[in-house]
């Protein structure tokens, strides 16, 4: 069955949307609302129209690791929606100093309208969605990174004219990455297959999740530890960097384990001809990709990095005015 099919539990209602934390937790109906709302403000802006439907409101950010497709995204999403928002590097607060999570998030929700995070530990910002009167986005954790999937997927949908039934190849990692696109997928009916070396899977709970949930929405979830067996017959092939953030003293040992998972010319031509390249960035030219593939005629990463400020204008929009 298609998305639109789903049952109305999964169709209807998230588990949380008064924040963005996870993909998994809205709804397949809010995910397309999202959606259909950021291919509207992208289309205004592209016309010159600037929707300034946040005017007054302030986005408060808070980086622990470092961005540039995040918070460039969220400041320019949010001034041209007519708001204002404040980066606020961990150093700069008293969490830097021990003030807890708790205390930070109810002081913040008295002085801005939203918050983003981008941060390490996942149980870091549901303590603050917790604690917080406002909503908590999740710009990035070691665990998920829900809002670069909603741009990816704005992206396939734009290339590829539908989600579901479209077959998503992932090479890499299994990351933050790897599991907000096993969710995404489960929720929106597409085939995803992700292929990493042995010990470097995804969390096998999110992979029993994303399972069970494709089976009621025509989906599947694939993994595998062949990146060919993946990437055949694929409408999308998408990788990450193989040493994340905080993962830097593995880099070598990642280069050795990860070097039969390289998307190249050779594992490309297993896709269909039309596939298309993605790549969240900031990519490793010769390491998790080629520059052949990554620069060439299929790839659609800056298009898809585009997609980052409209996805983020829409995300915001939802939370703070529901539509």
């Amino acid at each position: 069955m298609s998305s639109t099919q789903a049952s109305p539990a999964l169709y209807n209602k998230g588990v949380n949307e008064n924040h963005f934390l996870t993909i998994g937790e809205w709804s397949i109906q809010t995910i397309e609302h999202v959606l259909e709302q950021a291919q509207v403000l992208k289309e205004k802006q592209q016309n010159g129209i600037l929707q300034t439907d946040l005017n007054g409101k302030i986005l408060g950010m808070i980086f622990e690791k470092s961005s540039t497709r995040t918070r460039v995204s969220f400041e320019a999403g949010m001034l041209q929606l007519g708001g204002d928002a404040i980066n606020l590097k961990s150093d700069d607060l008293q969490l830097g100093r021990g003030e807890t999570v708790e205390d930070t998030a109810k002081v913040l929700s008295q002085y801005v309208d939203v918050l983003m995070i981008r941060t390490f530990g996942h149980e870091t910002i549901e303590q603050f969605a917790e604690a917080a009167d406002i909503p908590v986005i999740n710009g990035l954790t070691d665990l998920h990174h829900p809002t670069q999937v909603m741009a990816d997927l704005l992206t396939i949908k734009e290339k590829k004219g539908a989600l579901a039934g479209v077959k998503v190849a992932y090479v890499g990692d299994g990351n933050n990455m790897a599991h907000s696109f096993i969710e995404a997928a489960s929720k929106m009916g597409m085939h995803l297959s992700v292929a990493s070396p042995s010990g470097y899977e995804p969390d096998k709970s999110i992979v029993q999740e994303g399972k069970a949930l494709a089976e009621q929405t025509g989906g599947s979830i694939t993994i595998t530890n062949n990146a060919k067996e993946a990437v055949t017959g694929a409408d999308v092939i998408t990788t990450d960097v193989w040493a994340s953030m905080g993962q830097e003293e593995q880099q070598q040992e990642r280069l050795d384990v990860f070097s039969s998972f390289q998307v190249n010319e050779d594992l490309c031509a297993y896709a269909k001809e039309d596939y298309v390249f993605m790549h969240c960035l900031p990519a490793h030219r010769g390491e998790e990709v080629t520059a052949d593939i990554i620069d060439g005629v299929h790839s659609v990463v800056f298009e898809e990095a585009q997609n980052r400020l409209h996805a983020q204008k829409a995300i915001l929009t939802y939370l703070l005015l529901g539509h």
